[in-house]
């Protein structure tokens, strides 16, 4: 067997999905250079279908650094949201209560956007090739070894290595058993998400609790809309026709005030698990882990890709600090740093899936109490501050 073909570079990044390809872009704009290596095709990536709310900052992680401007113009600002319960609808104005906005931009689009920015800019992506080895993670001179779609065997030597390689990540698994920590919910709960040709149900998207669980009235553009219902995780798609799905969405919003959802053409089905996970801490020796590598919540939050921009941010940093001083100080505290968004984002999230959401088997003490929380965050303004500085995002460390 031929010996693998050495790639040496400053930084290697396994996963090239938005986080991994966000910060190959900044630390380019940097002079650093780096390798993106991504177990998936292109085509995969893009075609792979996932809602997008950005906060204002991710939004001009995007804009301001050189990627393109499409967020602006192909995204859809939102400055609130409708928390509906008891058959009634309780808007929460953003810019009012915190000054704030999100925009809904799909995670696909994302995608789209940062790889034509780095193959615009000379990056090294490699697509459709698989990491088989992580070694010497504790040496100041760590690799990794991947095979492309030809089956030609690399080995990328680098300064340092990120995992920004999704929820089932491999570089998560190398870190040593003794040396690490995880955290982790399954709720007993999963969301059947429809994509819909239809027009736009509501100007702004809707949170609803109702006695037949969950529902969120969500968007994705003028003409197609997302939905979503919460249901048991075993559910088959294949056992609902669009009929059904449109009379479980229209019961969980019902109320006197009439509200009727736009129906339309259901052309994408799918369940989506629930589970809170943090892996502590997000690094060992040269390896460091970002996005849903090192942690994911449930999308009642808003909090997934924004957490992994956050990420991004406080590695960039800490990176771009170690080649411009030669101290690691910054790259020694990026866990603990980039740990304590995470665990609040943990608690918001947490908190809104817990809140709306009709719990298995729910006892009508649960129940009541639940309404009793909506209640008290709707009628407060200091509830409905919090609630909206957490959904719209904190500050970036």
């Amino acid at each position: 067997m031929a010996p693998p073909q050495i790639i040496k570079t400053q930084v290697g990044i396994i996963g090239g999905g938005p986080a991994g390809l966000m910060l190959s872009h900044l630390l380019a704009s940097h002079g650093i250079e780096n390798i993106v290596v991504e177990k998936r095709d292109h085509e995969t990536i893009r075609n792979t279908h996932r809602a997008g709310i950005l906060e204002a900052q991710a939004v001009s992680m995007l804009t301001d650094t050189g990627v393109n401007g499409r967020v602006l113009t192909h995204g859809d600002e939102h400055a609130g949201i409708d928390l509906r319960f008891n058959g009634e609808s309780h808007p929460l104005d953003f810019r009012d209560l915190v000054d704030a906005t999100v925009t809904l931009y799909a995670q696909n689009e994302v995608f789209v956007d940062l790889a034509a920015a780095r193959e615009r800019d000379g990056g090294d992506l490699r697509y459709s090739a698989e990491v088989t080895e992580l070694l010497d993670i504790d040496s100041e001179t760590p690799k990794f070894r991947f095979t492309d779609a030809a089956g030609q065997v690399f080995e990328v030597h680098a300064d340092i290595v990120v995992g920004a390689d999704g929820s089932r990540s491999f570089a998560r698994r190398q870190m040593p058993e003794g040396k690490r920590n995880d955290f982790k919910v399954e709720y007993p709960f999963a969301w059947f998400g429809i994509l819909t040709e239809a027009p736009k149900s509501s100007p702004e998207l809707i949170y609803a609790n109702s006695p037949h669980g969950f529902a969120l009235i969500s968007q994705r553009s003028e003409t197609v809309q997302r939905m979503y219902f919460q249901c048991d995780p075993g559910e088959n798609v294949d056992d609902w026709s669009e009929d059904r799905i449109w009379n479980e969405l229209q019961k969980r919003v019902d109320g006197a005030d009439g509200f009727q959802l736009k129906t339309g053409p259901i052309f994408d089905k799918t369940v989506l698990g629930f589970r809170s996970f943090v892996r502590e801490p997000l690094s060992h020796g040269r390896l460091y882990l970002v996005g849903d590598a090192g942690h994911t919540v449930p999308p009642t939050g808003a909090k997934g890709l924004n957490l992994a921009f956050a990420d991004v941010k406080v590695l960039f940093e800490a990176i771009d600090s170690f080649y411009s001083t030669q101290r690691t100080a910054l790259l020694d505290g990026y866990s603990d740093l980039a740990l304590k968004r995470v665990w609040k984002a943990q608690n918001f999230s947490y908190w809104m899936t817990s809140m709306l959401h009709t719990p298995v088997n729910a006892d009508p003490f649960m129940t009541r109490r639940a309404l009793g929380e909506l209640e008290t965050v709707t009628s407060s303004r200091y509830g409905q501050q919090y609630l909206a500085e957490s959904y719209t995002g904190w500050p970036h460390a």
